[in-house]
This record gives structure tokens, C-alpha cells and sequence, in this order.
């Protein structure tokens, strides 16, 4: 196991039963709150490749995607919840592990053939990370890959992902 690998499991705790009773939900907090442990994960996304743009999906995405887009000197693209966006925008809907749910992005957000690196904190099944690959490919950029805090292994979002490359800093 890596040293940031390490760095990132000493800093997720599990909260049992949330959102709903059978999920255990993996918290990023307190490495947020950990100056040395963000500071690593950012520089551990901004290195992987360059791009013009960084996608982060709401919420904790944005939290990653965001510096990471600074460090890596590109521009930074939300992907929100359906209704949270004020332009026209394109949505895609997906299930979750415990529901279903529509994000968007703004029409306007892309330039085609921009190079685009997509955040968020967990891996799971892969629905929201595949609908996240549709709206950037329907807007006309290029995916170059997906970048992970943690994959939950065990629920093989990987797999809806064929094609895309994916970068996880932890596997669990």
C-alpha cells in the first residue's frame, strides 16, 4: 500500500446506516480538515494528467476537483443536482446504490475537444461517474479519465466505466 494510500485511510472513517439504514458511508472530513492529507490528495489528482478542464460532482466532488483544477492550471466545471444551475443546461439521470437521481452541467461548459479530468470522492456502482462521462461527451469534450479519493471495489462501479480510464488513490 502507498504512503498516500495510508494517508487517505487514516483519514476516512466509516458512519454506519447513512443516508439510510444499510449504507456505510465513508467520511471525508477529517481529512479535509487535515491540511498535509488534502494537500497530498490534490497534488496526487493535479499530476495525473493534463487537462484544460477539472469536472468536480456535487457535492464533495467539488471539494476535490476544485484546487485540484488551480494546482493543475485549469478551469473547474460543477456537476449539480437537477435545478441548481442557472444557464441551460444538459442532465443525464442514473441510480444510486440507494435511489436514482439527474445531474446537469451547463450546454456552454465545454469547448469541443477540451480535455477533461472528472473528481469525486467515492467510486461506487459507477452510475453517477457514467452519467458524469455522458454530459461531458455530450457537450463536446474529451473524457481523458475519471479520478478517484476511494473505489468501493466490491460494488464494481469500475465496470460501467469500460473504456474510460480510472484513477483511484485507495481500493477498499
Amino acid at each position: 500500500m502507498s504512503d498516500l494510500s495510508r494517508l487517505i485511510l487514516d483519514h476516512v472513517r466509516d458512519i454506519r446506516d447513512y443516508p439510510q439504514p444499510g449504507v456505510l458511508f465513508k467520511d471525508i472530513t477529517p481529512l479535509l480538515a487535515d491540511p498535509e492529507a488534502l494537500a497530498a490528495v490534490i497534488d496526487g489528482f493535479a499530476g495525473l494528467h493534463q487537462v484544460d478542464k477539472v469536472v468536480g460532482i456535487e457535492a464533495r466532488g467539488f471539494i476535490l476537483a476544485a484546487p485540484t483544477a488551480y494546482r493543475a492550471g485549469a478551469g473547474f466545471v460543477p456537476v449539480r443536482k437537477k435545478g441548481k444551475l442557472p444557464a441551460e443546461t444538459l442532465e443525464a439521470s442514473y441510480d444510486l446504490e440507494y435511489g436514482s437521481a439527474t445531474i446537469e452541467v451547463h450546454r456552454d461548459a465545454f469547448t469541443p475537444g477540451e480535455r477533461v479530468l472528472i473528481i469525486d470522492d467515492v467510486l461506487a456502482t459507477g452510475g453517477t461517474a457514467c452519467a458524469a462521462v455522458e454530459l461531458v461527451r455530450r457537450a463536446g469534450a474529451d473524457v481523458v479519465a475519471i479520478a478517484v479519493l476511494m473505489e468501493l471495489a466490491f460494488l464494481k462501479g469500475r465496470e460501467r466505466l469500460d473504456g474510460v480510464e480510472v484513477h483511484s488513490l485507495v481500493i477498499v
